[in-house]
């Protein structure tokens, strides 16, 4: 059963911009924890942005600061990721994730192992 579908990707050149979506199909309302994650060729996944749901805090990785913002749609349950400035260095198979708080949450918004649901990626290229 799939539960989150990510969309947005594509190619673009450096120096532009993408908005990624991420389309949630599970009830979030009772409280979860919403990451973006990314996998460049050859290198591990690593965390990339984390927002709590309702309102609550956003995280970003050195990589990303600046440039990036996560945002939820509470009203439709899509997560966002808006890609501003982008470098070569950000191609990568980018994914959302969602924790779902009450099933035990250690706090590690960047830890992969926190999240218990994953969409199945889409692929960012920035080249010129």
């Amino acid at each position: 059963q799939v539960q989150l579908v990510e969309s947005g990707g594509g190619s673009v050149q450096p120096g532009g911009s993408l908005r990624l979506s991420c389309s949630i199909f599970v009830d979030t309302r009772s409280g979860y924890c919403l990451g973006w994650f990314r996998q460049a060729p050859g290198k591990e996944r690593e965390a990339v942005a984390a927002i709590y749901t309702g309102g609550g805090s956003s995280y970003y990785t050195d990589p990303v600061k600046g440039r990036f913002t996560i945002s939820h749609d509470a009203a439709n349950n899509t997560l966002y990721l808006q890609m501003n400035t982008l470098k070569p260095e950000d191609t990568a198979m980018y994914y959302c994730a969602a924790a779902d708080l009450s099933l035990g949450w250690g706090g590690g918004v960047f830890a992969e192992n926190e999240y218990h649901y994953w969409g199945q990626g889409t692929q960012v290229t920035v080249s010129s």
